[in-house]
């Protein structure tokens, strides 16, 4: 059916498939029967079309790096199933996602949307969420292909990775994505590869993707993430996004006739396309575009179990679990206490049906919620806390907010990005909007306003511009570096006392290079100071359990910029300090999108790292901290004891954060615990680090052979829980290689198996590897490499706690091709 309609395609038609026709369809053709599709971010849930921030309602699931944490790919995989009927209920065909970039620092704006830093747990996260998702006839997109670990200059840095370096540590997880779960899409990356963009990469997307490996759907670009016409189409790109065409269409056309690019080429990328239709049976039913809200009871309580089951217990000095009868009093500290911290920001946001807060969670799972005192002690915010209320917003024609409004709606929340507006007749480029709201401070004093704006836009309170987003607007790190930072106007205000706050707002002008996006948030909070944190250390003095509720949120972790440091935002690291010295009881919850340091880890008596696990966040947490669940969870990322640590800080700038427009991988194949053990650097937390409530005993493996051959090696370990209580145990199979004539790491991870197991019960943990585990990627032979000799077999709990050293001869040697 496919080449038949190809067949009966103009070249203009056959090109209309290659971009998409606004920012989440593809083109239709309607004379062939061809149905337009959507796609829909994001990893962590199914937003649809609507805004990044508002819109229709979505599930939210954890990030990606509580997936890796959990080290669970069975129950990734049942979220994969859960997010395809959340993608169905979008009208959307096709996931924008999983990311499976690896964590190269701790520093990655993004690191919280990766599952790690080892690529072979990252490939079996990845294939599993894939088969959830493609299982349910929704198309997954792998991304970002490839080498972006960074988000500082994402859309032009050249990521310079060489080929061991790329084919040991960064393509795997693609690889398998396509060889073993084959996956219908993949995403190229914003950023260049070894001096050329990916989107036009030619070796990347054609000689390793199709050719090597038998990729047969379809590559897309990064939103704006191309740049060019014949040099994308003949590179393997086959559709550019977002629409309407900007490089295709008819220069597509015309260099296509200019013999620039071969018509074959042209047809070969429609085939895909519409390969693509066919597989999401797009042709047998007609696409329904409606986007609906579903809140299924079995999506919550996967949410909550995958929270649980990728929260890691850091330390625990015999406190945890709590006992609920026991408690009479109980300090809730910090500012991630009662703000539900769900999910990273940028384009993996979504607008959950609910969420529930940690303090929430702790009030509902005790009967006794009068024991629970909160105080808030400090803040973390980037940006000033978003405004909060009924606010009345009024859209108009052209600029100035002038004459009537053709539309008005009233939401509840001062962040609009919109990708699409209210109204049909409104031009993108030529609107402005005027949000109206009320604000009655609860208490007297100086008040900071504070807003930016992707576009332009002035905060006035009771008609006095407080707030200048427009006079000397420039761009910076806010909404992918298409807004302004934000600006900021103090207010001294009566308590209880309503204030009128105005915003009005119109998009940039065209004139203006770059993406252009329309987005504006604004704000207002009374600043907090000594005596609030001398308020949660006063709460917590003669409390019977302090727990710290502390870490960072999306403005920190998100898309678009890395963090400045490894270290606690604001005077958190100060609260901690100042409650652990009243309160010998002091249990931390931290929330982060990957590492910190953790001067005061020897002040308290637990620390329980619960990441951004959805929107049953608070649930998850009562039922680890009062035991209800176990602590499921091991580190994907090790935590150094200080930023300097990791193998990307080295002090050069071409290394980190780049210099010149490139960032240099100098560290090769070291990254993670690979550095930290071949280079003997102690870390805080060693990777696939975390303690449970149980005690396990592990038996002597047993190996299938004691020779590797071409079939592979099976390694058979018993695992029983000698404790009292249900839990899960962690068994790591790294192998150690003999010297070869390339420098290779002390030990590398190549199978894993988690076990769940009831008191009493044994269960046998069976790790299986193959020649390919054995070997190193050869420069001068193009191909992986395993050479005779005698390789030891590492069981671990952890890349630090190694269990059983075992001996495998490896009595011939392996020339493994790429192609295979």
């Amino acid at each position: 059916m496919i080449d038949s309609i190809l067949d009966k395609m103009t070249l203009e038609e056959q090109v209309s498939l290659l971009s998409g026709a606004d920012f989440w369809t593809t083109v239709p053709v309607e004379r062939l029967g061809v149905p337009k599709i959507k796609v829909t971010d994001g990893p962590n849930g199914a937003r649809g079309a609507g805004s990044l921030v508002a819109g229709v309602k979505a599930t939210c699931f954890p990030v990606a790096i509580a997936l890796g944490a959990s080290w669970n790919p069975s129950l990734v995989k049942q979220m994969g199933v859960a997010l395809a009927r959340q993608a169905k209920s979008k009208g959307a065909a096709v996931l924008l996602a999983p990311t499976v970039n690896i964590h190269r620092s701790g520093l990655n704006g993004r690191n919280f949307e990766c599952y790690s830093e080892d690529p072979m747990l990252t490939a079996e996260l990845a294939v599993a969420y894939i088969e959830g998702v493609q299982g349910e006839g929704i198309a997954a997109t792998i991304k970002h292909f490839a080498g972006n670990e960074s988000e500082i200059e994402r859309q032009t840095m050249s990521s310079d990775i060489d080929e061991r370096t790329l084919r040991e540590i960064y393509l795997p997880p693609f690889e398998q994505a396509v060889r073993r779960a084959g996956v219908m899409a993949v995403m190229s990356s914003y950023n260049r590869l070894n001096g050329s963009y990916t989107s036009e990469h030619h070796w990347l997307l054609t000689k390793v993707l199709r050719e090597e490996w038998g990729f047969d759907g379809i590559v897309m670009s990064d939103w704006f993430g191309s740049h060019s016409t014949a040099e994308t189409i003949n590179a393997g790109l086959d559709l550019e996004m977002p629409g309407p065409a900007r490089d295709r269409g008819e220069k597509l056309v015309a260099a296509a006739r200019e013999g620039k690019v071969e018509a074959a080429a042209v047809r070969a990328a429609a085939r895909r396309m519409l390969l693509l239709l066919e597989r999401v049976g797009a042709f047998k039913s007609r696409p329904d575009l409606t986007e609906r809200a579903i809140d299924l009871p079995e999506d919550r309580a996967l949410i909550r179990r995958l929270g649980a089951e990728g929260a890691v217990l850091l330390k625990n000095d015999s406190i945890l679990p709590l006992a609920k009868t026991s408690l009479d009093r109980i300090a809730v500290i910090g500012p991630n206490a009662a703000s539900a911290r769900v999910m990273g920001g940028g384009s993996a946001q979504i607008a959950a049906h609910y969420t529930v807060s940690p303090l929430e969670g702790i009030r509902a799972a005790l009967s006794n919620a009068n024991s629970i005192s909160h105080v808030v002690g400090c803040r973390h915010n980037r940006l000033i806390d978003v405004f909060k209320g009924k606010i009345a917003v009024e859209y108009f024609k052209g600029r100035g907010c002038k004459g009537d409004p053709l539309h008005a709606e009233i939401v509840d929340k001062g962040e609009f990005f919109w990708f699409e507006l209210p109204s049909g007749e409104l031009d993108p480029a030529d609107f402005s909007a005027r949000m109206t709201m009320q604000f009655v401070p609860e208490e007297g004093g100086e008040h900071v306003f504070g807003m930016t704006n992707a576009g332009l836009a002035r905060l006035f309170v009771d008609g006095e511009l407080t707030v200048d987003g427009r006079e000397g607007w420039t761009r910076g790190e806010n909404y992918f570096g298409t807004a302004n930072d934000e600006q900021r106007g103090t207010v001294t205000l009566e308590a209880g006392k309503a204030y009128e706050i105005t915003v009005e707002y119109e998009p940039s002008t065209a004139s203006e290079e770059g993406i252009n996006l329309i987005a504006v948030r604004f704000g207002v909070e009374k600043p907090l100071g000594e005596a609030d944190i001398e308020a949660a250390v006063e709460t917590s003095r003669n409390a019977d359990v302090a727990l710290l509720f502390v870490g960072r949120d999306g403005e920190w972790d998100t898309e678009g910029l890395d963090l400045p440091d490894m270290r606690l935002p604001g005077p958190q690291e100060e609260l901690i300090e100042k409650v652990a010295a009243v309160n010998a009881n002091t249990v931390v919850v931290l929330q982060t999108g990957g590492p910190i340091e953790m001067p005061w880890l020897g002040k308290v008596r637990a620390v329980l790292q619960m990441w951004y696990p959805g929107q049953e966040l608070g649930n998850a947490v009562a039922d680890v901290l009062f035991g209800d669940a176990e602590p499921g969870g091991r580190l994907p990322q090790t935590f150094p004891k200080a930023l300097t640590d990791n193998s990307a800080i080295t002090g050069d700038p071409a290394v980190y954060p780049g210099q010149d427009g490139h960032v240099r991988y100098a560290e090769g194949v070291f990254v993670g615990y690979r550095h930290h053990d071949t280079r003997a650097v102690e870390p805080l937390f060693p990777f696939g680090f975390g303690l449970g409530y149980t005690r396990f005993r592990w038996s002597e493996p047993l190996l299938s052979a004691n020779e590797m051959s071409s079939e592979g090696v099976i390694v058979s370990v018993d695992v029983t829980n000698i404790g009292d209580r249900p839990g899960s145990e962690l068994v790591q199979l790294y192998t150690s290689s003999p010297k070869a004539k390339v420098e290779r790491p002390d030990k590398e991870l190549r199978a894993f198996a988690k076990l769940s197991l009831q008191p009493g019960e044994t269960g046998t943990a069976t790790l299986k590897i193959t020649p390919r585990d054995l070997a190193y990627f050869d420069i001068e032979t193009g191909a992986f490499r395993a050479e005779a000799g005698n390789y030891q077999l590492v069981v671990a709990a952890n890349a630090a706690d190694i269990r059983f050293v075992i001996d495998l001869a490896s009595p011939s040697s392996y020339l493994l091709p790429t192609s295979y």
